[in-house]
Parts: structure tokens; sequence; C-alpha cells
């Protein structure tokens, strides 16, 4: 877990390309910092002491290669966003996105007041982007940056890059908010992207107050996002599924260094082999 203190996400080796297959590790878990006596003044809810809401958050980009007729400085078409795990609407509890671009770029500054939480552009390097979400004043006080670094060419560079799969790179992260403002909690209590732990019998949360991004948009419109088959899946099983079969390499690979070093040293080869490798593995 990060210290909340810094309030920063920077890229960890659980960030991959689409190549992997398809699924995902969750690398971090961002935990906000409690809220202030400050922002409990702003916002007019009681805070719910020991109870902590977890939000799923996706950033990534979508890069797509335009052809050899596409200018040198307009090679790829590329899509910075921010989404739910799920690709549902996060717009209950981020009230806007900036979007931080090479200095290179017109007006780098990008600020997205409403999901989709994303811009789209044109170019032809590789850059990091600085992602900061702003929440609701009754979610939290404070921002969050994410780092992201921009790709647009293909890790495996032996053939043409193809005009039709894109670059897809994209970074799970969990962020924590203990102690939610009821209005928070009341809004986001039925909501299928974020975590909410089961609160007490009889316990009774107000009637929840609308955020405006919320006007006119219903929860699941990221799910009809013309990008969407190509968002990467982040569920518990495929990670379940790929440390066993990461477990099972690693197994193999050591029965394997055992067996030379046996030949090394011209230590007999047979069951004393079996049993000092189960012996590593216990």
């Amino acid at each position: 877990m990060l210290n909340a203190a810094l309030l920063s996400a920077r890229p960890t080796p659980g960030d991959f390309l689409p190549e992997d297959d398809g699924s995902a590790a969750k690398p971090q878990r961002v935990k906000i910092a409690k809220a202030t006596e400050d922002s409990d003044k702003k916002v007019a809810s009681r805070r719910i002491k020991d109870v902590e809401i977890s939000v799923p958050v996706v950033h990534g980009t979508i890069a797509f290669y335009l052809g050899r007729k596409a200018s040198e400085s307009q090679s790829h078409k590329w899509t910075v966003y921010v989404r739910g795990a799920t690709n549902e609407d996060l717009g209950v509890v981020i009230k806007r996105v900036v979007f931080q671009l090479h200095p290179s770029f017109n007006n780098p500054t990008r600020v997205v007041e409403s999901p989709p939480f994303e811009l789209s552009e044109c170019g032809w390097g590789e850059f990091e982007i600085v992602i900061t979400l702003v929440f609701h004043s009754d979610v939290c006080d404070k921002q969050l940056d994410l780092y992201h670094h921009l790709k647009l060419y293909p890790e495996d560079e032996t053939g043409p890059q193809s005009t039709k799969k894109p670059v897809v790179v994209e970074s799970y992260n969990e962020i924590v908010f203990p102690d939610p403002s009821e209005n928070f909690l009341a809004r986001v209590q039925n909501h299928p992207a974020i975590i909410v732990p089961r609160l007490p019998a009889g316990f009774t949360l107000p009637t929840p107050a609308l955020v405006e991004s919320m006007c006119g948009k219903g929860r699941g419109d990221t799910k009809d996002h013309p990008l969407s088959h190509w968002f990467l899946n982040f569920s518990e099983a495929d990670e379940l599924l790929k440390l066993a079969a990461a477990r099972q390499q690693v197994q193999a690979h050591i029965v394997k260094l055992r067996r030379q070093l046996n030949v090394i040293d011209g230590l007999p080869q047979g069951p004393q082999l079996s049993l000092m490798a189960s012996a590593y593995d216990l």
C-alpha cells in the first residue's frame, strides 16, 4: 500500500501489454488520507468511522498505427483514459480528470469535466502522462496523481506494425477512502463498480445527493464505448490461473536446474532428485 501522504501512484511491474493474455494483476492499492477537520466543515455530512470504500480504477492508453501514408509527425492516433475496472461510470466519485501531456502539444494541460474521462491525440513520440483525479467534495478534498507511459510501438518489432491491432497498456489501482461521508456512501452503496462493506443491521443512510457529473448520465454508459472491446479484463479468476501457471513453470525450472547440478556434481539421478525437488517446494 502506498504512503497516503504522497497521494500518487507510479507504474509498477504489474503494468503490461495485451500480448500477456488479456488479464491483469492488481499492482497496488492507493489509500487516501483520512478527511481533515476543514474538509468536514465543507461537507455537511457525518463521517462513518472504521469503514472503507474501495474504488477499482484503470488508467491506460490505446494507440493505433495510422499506416505508411500517415505523416511522420502524425504516425499514431492514441487515447488516454481513466475508467472503472468493469467499464462502469466513475462520475459518482471523480469530478474531473486533468491530463498533463508533453509540453510540445498545444495546450498540454487538458481538463475533462465529465465521463468518459479521456482524450485523444495524434503524434509520433512516447512520453509520460500525468493523470490527476479530482474527487467530489463529499468524497475527498485531496487530488490523486497517476503516472502513465504512453506506448505507441509493440514489444515485438520484428515485422511491420499493424494498423488494425492497437498497442494497449493499462494499469489497475484500487483507491481506498477511509471514514467516508454519509452522502458519499449512500450514493455508491449500490454502484456495481465500487466495493462497499456490509453495513450493520438497522444502519440507515440519508437520501443520496446527486453530483453534477451524473446529471443526464446513467451508470454503465462507458460500457458502450467504441474502444471497449480492446479494454483488458481484470478478474480474480484470471489472476489465480496466471499464478497457478507461473508456479508450475517455476517448479519445472527448479527440477531442470537440480538435474543439471546433479550431472555436474556427479550425483546419482533418480529418486533423490524427486525428494530434493519436493523438499524445496515445502
